[in-house]
């Protein structure tokens, strides 16, 4: 065991990763005892960075989730399954092919200690998960940092997305930290009582009112869309 993996004795570990071009965030939750690993939402430019934390911290990585079928980058979940032997997990209605679980709303998902709850958010796209651990969410690009995701990309549906988070999220304690799928002007950690509060979108703004102003456009659709999208519906596995 290396020294760096000698400090993940006592308590989970949770480690973020962004970034730069799209500002997409991503997430490594590893359990001390089993040395069990999650990662959230990988990048494929980036899985020599989680497979060299991964070999630093001695740790197994057993499950690559994705919070949803992803239109600004391509997932590494094919080449970290491909390189770990890691089971990729994807929500039951995302509607992708060659994931290895279909997670559903409402059940959860073990790696040692680490156990997540499954919450069904859609709305930014119709297959969006949200997961729950201990007093986190990882909300993907469902609830941003002082916003939301877009609904302009395939599936969209603002009427759902307002509900998705008005229901399901900003109804938890103030506390309980919202790890977002993007980064948002420079914040990368936000919490339910500030977005209940603070958030634009949805602080005195009736549910017809936020359907309206998305109705209203004036968001940019991702790079490379269409390439994304369709690398993504096979896992990001090649064609």
């Amino acid at each position: 065991m290396t020294a760096s993996a000698a400090t993940l004795t006592a308590s989970p570990l949770l480690r973020q990763f962004a970034d730069r071009d799209t500002g997409a965030l991503s997430y490594l939750l590893a359990c001390p005892e089993s040395r069990q690993a999650i990662i959230i939402d990988p990048l494929l430019e980036h899985v020599p960075l989680y497979l060299a934390v991964l070999d630093e911290l001695d740790l197994k990585l057993t499950h690559v989730l994705d919070t949803h079928i992803h239109a600004d980058h391509t997932t590494g979940s094919a080449a970290l399954r491909t390189a770990t032997g890691a089971r990729i997990c994807l929500g039951d209605c995302c509607g992708a092919d060659g994931y290895d679980q279909a997670l559903t709303a409402g059940e959860q998902l073990a790696a040692g200690s680490i156990a997540l709850e499954i919450l069904h958010t859609p709305g930014h796209t119709p297959g969006c998960l949200t997961f729950r651990w201990r007093d986190r969410l990882f909300t993907g690009d469902c609830l941003l940092i002082g916003g939301a995701g877009g609904t302009d990309e395939p599936g969209g549906d603002p009427g759902r997305l307002f509900d998705s988070i008005t229901r399901n999220l900003l109804p938890l304690p103030d506390e309980t930290l919202v790890y977002p799928g993007h980064d948002t002007q420079g914040r990368r950690v936000s919490c339910i009582g500030e977005e209940r509060r603070q958030n634009p979108l949805f602080s005195g703004i009736s549910r017809d009112e936020f359907i309206s102003r998305r109705a209203a456009g004036g968001g940019q659709l991702p790079v490379d869309m269409k390439k994304h999208l369709a690398a993504n519906l096979r896992c990001g596995a090649p064609a």
